[in-house]
């Protein structure tokens, strides 16, 4: 990996340090409470959820539209939701799938399930066809809780399932306009008559069963199902809610992305849950209505990911983005161009910037609160030198791993023990593709994370790419990052993805972006700036100029489309050709000579 200069020093980390010191001790004693739990220790979400009814009774819990809960009448819906489960024969352990919008009922079938013991299989409400089908066999069950605004959707895919005579299918009223299915029970009629008591259940669930299942975003393929265990959720309880963002009573913690990942699951919830804060939720992430909703809620914190962040930022100035009481966000995706510029326009003076993913076992927070970092991590990690082009980590003359020296980039792979488990997927079989054996020593044993990091020294990092986000070109290793930052600038560009893609006749890949662009855009204005601002071989090929872009749930663009086009597509290409300095469109005639090796890329 190349070398950058990227560094932080000795007087950016110690002041910082020394603002935090009347927080140590608290800092201490809670970070030793996060690792001290053990899988078999009787803790758990639901636990969690019972203490706070009682310490914050008649604060406010939960926000969505004009629906409001206090941490008292928020456990009495759980319990509602929990004790009619219990009633028709759910137990520890069962998998119940749970297909339904980012809405508040999500949240209670969440929060039942962790009371009972049961699992609740996350099912993204985007999914259709295959992709819905293969979600639902990974872990099927024999519940079935649908959302009103996805009976449709589901029942498509319904006669392809391998479903038993005894299965139960629950209907989610949502619009209270249409009636529920002949062949559905009505939750939310039936839980009305069931006791807002804790179930004893509860008091039995230990730290290391699942309680959910949170699929992958499926960028590259069909989403796989990572396991989440309480633990999990415990330890960010600690970890960001104790340590780092430090909310009370008081606040509101604005959450508008989904429940079914773990963005909002396991950092926004027990993050506002350490502190007794709420939560304000919202079905659908809306640059228009955000600051509205600020107001709306009396938000003091937000969680965000990278697009949301670009999505405000290029948004038209709004008199509310700087009228709110917010001083602290926590996420992960900001771009280290914006960074200064998002605070000071938006007016917040700290933000907790980390690192983690739905399949991993390691974290890193922004603690110190320092630009354009993940910050540092406690677990034991490395990172490691990689070979770009052949997609495999380097190996000295013994075999093992090296790590890189501060200031290079390379992989990170976090050690697996007994304290710091990696628990994996719901299909085992997808296991092993994260895991490294004999790093370092014979015998050890470390989770791949299949990102590329920077080590800036005193144990912090930046993030850099996805593997295979960066390629290999002219001897050179592209971050698909670098360039969508640059393009990202240029006037006119909504939205970039940059993404490697081979030419016939030349080694490695060729950069090519995707974008979408307003009417403005100038394709000569762009390609100048392009060249002024990226080093030459890391200057796109290929551009591809779509009318969308597909992504996520999460905003998170699907390169490997794109990446399977390359430039055959029916959108228009263009093309900068050797020893040019412009984009030219793509004709018949280029295709053809590009394709036969007439040009020397």
């Amino acid at each position: 990996m190349q070398t950058s200069t990227k560094k932080i020093g000795f007087f950016d980390v110690i002041p910082r340090i020394i603002k935090l010191i009347p927080r140590i001790p608290s800092i201490v004693k809670q970070l030793k409470k996060g690792l001290s739990i053990k899988s078999d220790d009787c803790i758990s979400l639901g636990s969690i959820l019972e203490e706070n009814a009682k310490k914050y009774k008649n604060d406010l819990a939960l926000l969505y539209e004009d629906k409001r809960f206090t941490h008292h009448s928020f456990n009495e819906k759980v319990n509602q939701y929990a004790n009619y489960f219990l009633s028709i024969g759910i137990k520890n352990g069962d998998v119940v799938v749970i297909f339904i919008e980012n809405r508040v009922e999500i949240i209670f079938l969440i929060s039942a399930m962790a009371k009972i013991g049961a699992v609740a299989s996350l099912i993204n409400p985007n999914q259709r066809l295959e992709a819905l089908k293969h979600s639902i066999e990974v872990d099927q069950g024999s519940v079935f809780v649908i959302g009103e605004e996805l009976i449709e959707a589901f029942e498509a895919v319904k006669p392809q399932l391998n479903l038993q005579s005894n299965d139960q299918f629950f209907w989610v009223n949502d619009t209270n306009k249409v009636t529920c299915p002949s062949n559905y029970t009505d939750i939310s009629i039936e839980i009305n008559a069931s006791s807002k008591e804790n179930p004893a259940t509860t008091s039995k669930i230990k730290a290391g069963q699942r309680y959910a299942n949170v699929f992958t975003s499926g960028t590259t393929g069909l989403p796989k199902a990572s396991i989440q265990r309480h633990k999990r959720w415990l330890t960010t309880y600690y970890w960001f809610g104790k340590v780092n963002l430090n909310l009370n009573k008081k606040d509101v913690l604005y959450v508008p992305i989904p429940f079914y990942h773990t963005n909002a699951l396991i950092v926004a919830w027990p993050s506002a849950a350490a502190g007794g804060a709420a939560v304000a939720m919202r079905r659908k992430f809306s640059t228009s209505n955000f600051w509205n909703d600020v107001q709306k809620f009396g938000v003091t914190s937000f969680i965000y990911i990278g697009e949301i962040c670009r999505y405000l930022y290029n948004a038209t100035p709004s008199d509310l983005e700087k009228k709110h009481k917010i001083k602290k966000i926590i996420g992960n995706g900001l771009r280290p161009d914006i960074w200064k510029d998002f605070k000071k326009r938006f007016n917040i003076s700290k933000v907790f910037e980390f690192y983690g993913a739905a399949d991993g076992n390691v974290g890193f927070t922004n603690t110190l609160n320092i630009d354009g970092c993940v910050g540092w991590s406690p677990n034991d990690y490395a990172i490691i030198k990689y070979d770009v082009e052949n997609q495999t980590p380097y190996k000295n003359k013994q075999g093992f791993f090296e790590k890189v020296n501060k200031g290079d980039a390379g992989l990170l792979i976090a050690r697996i023990n007994d304290k710091i488990p990696f628990d994996g997927y719901v299909n085992k079989s997808k296991n092993e593709d994260k895991l490294f054996y004999n790093a370092f020593e014979q015998g050890d044993k470390w989770f791949n994370t299949g990102d590329l990091l920077r080590d800036i020294g005193y144990k912090h990092a930046q993030f850099v790419d996805r593997i295979g986000d960066t390629f290999r070109w002219k001897g050179e290793n592209v971050s698909t990052d670098e360039v969508e930052k640059i393009a990202n600038s240029v006037k006119g560009v909504k939205t970039c993805a940059a993404y490697g893609v081979k030419i016939p006749h030349t080694d490695g890949r060729a950069g090519m972006v995707a974008l979408t662009t307003e009417e403005e855009f100038n394709i000569d204005e762009f390609a100048k700036q392009l060249i002024a601002k990226l080093p030459s071989y890391a200057v796109p090929i290929f551009v591809r100029i779509c009318s969308e872009i597909e992504t996520t749930a999460t905003h998170k663009i699907k390169k490997f489309p794109l990446q399977k086009d390359g430039f055959n597509c029916t959108d228009p290409v263009f093309v900068m050709l050797p020893k040019t300095n412009d984009y030219k469109q793509v004709s018949k005639e280029i295709k053809e000579n590009i394709e036969k090796g007439q040009y020397a890329f």
